[in-house]
């Protein structure tokens, strides 16, 4: 059953197929990692996913599992995914990689995400490729002294091209598998014509800001719904027909 029938369930069918679990599988981002040194779950993406369905479907259970580990990459988190992924039997996982993946090499973040595509597709569940933030593009005055000299390092990959490089490539990738891709990277692109999207990082490196957490849980509701979230009718009542 696909969650956005399963989201849609009454009663009766609540009572058949239980809860909505969902994993988000990813890194310091999904983490919850803010500001240097500041974790925040309540302003983390997929806690204001579960926020915007319970919205329109008070009624449903929603249970969001956070595998997101900080610093890790997709390569370093496949060993993981049985026991804090699919144990769990999720209906949908939501994967986003690639801050940290973009230090090594194209091959082997893709050759990971095509793992974990496989896996929870074999598994049985939904699978949201959710790509992530851009990196920053200048090292600012107010970056911790500790990462100063990391900072340079990613605004050089973020303004050479090679995150785009691996962020597209793996869009490609989650297109030809079947995998839905909600493409949040490109949103940031658009938004850095106008902005500076290194003061749109909490950390001035890769840390999405707390109202930026706000641009992947409205883009992920509109890929679960695939509407826009002001469009989707609200629902608070399982006991349609009754």
């Amino acid at each position: 059953m696909k969650i956005r029938d399963k989201i849609n369930l009454d009663s009766k069918g609540l009572v058949e197929y239980g809860p909505i679990t969902i994993v988000a599988f990813g890194d310091s981002v999904t983490h919850g990692a803010v500001a240097n040194g500041e974790i925040n779950y309540e302003t983390v993406y997929w806690n204001r996913l579960k926020q915007k369905i319970n919205a329109v479907r008070s009624y449903v259970p929603v249970n969001v599992i956070n595998a997101g580990i900080g610093g890790i990459t997709a390569s370093a988190s496949l060993g993981r995914m049985e026991s804090q992924v699919l144990a769990h039997n999720p209906d949908l996982v939501i994967i986003c990689f690639g801050l940290n993946d973009v230090n090594g090499t194209l091959e082997n973040y893709l050759s990971a995400l095509k793992e974990m595509f496989t896996r929870c597709k074999e598994k049985g569940a939904d699978v949201i490729f959710m790509t992530p933030n851009m990196l920053n593009t200048r090292v600012a005055p107010d970056t911790a002294e500790v990462h100063f000299n990391y900072a340079g390092k990613t605004a050089e990959m973020q303004n050479g091209g090679k995150m785009d490089k691996f962020i597209y490539a793996a869009i490609d990738l989650a297109k030809e598998m079947g995998v839905t891709v909600c493409d949040c990277y490109s949103k940031w692109k658009k938004l850095s014509e106008t902005e500076d999207i290194t003061l749109l990082l909490a950390n001035r490196i890769n840390h999405p800001t707390k109202e930026m957490h706000e641009l992947f849980a409205n883009a992920l509701f509109d890929c679960i719904f695939e509407t826009p979230a002001e469009t989707v009718e609200s629902d608070s009542t399982m006991f349609k027909g009754k």
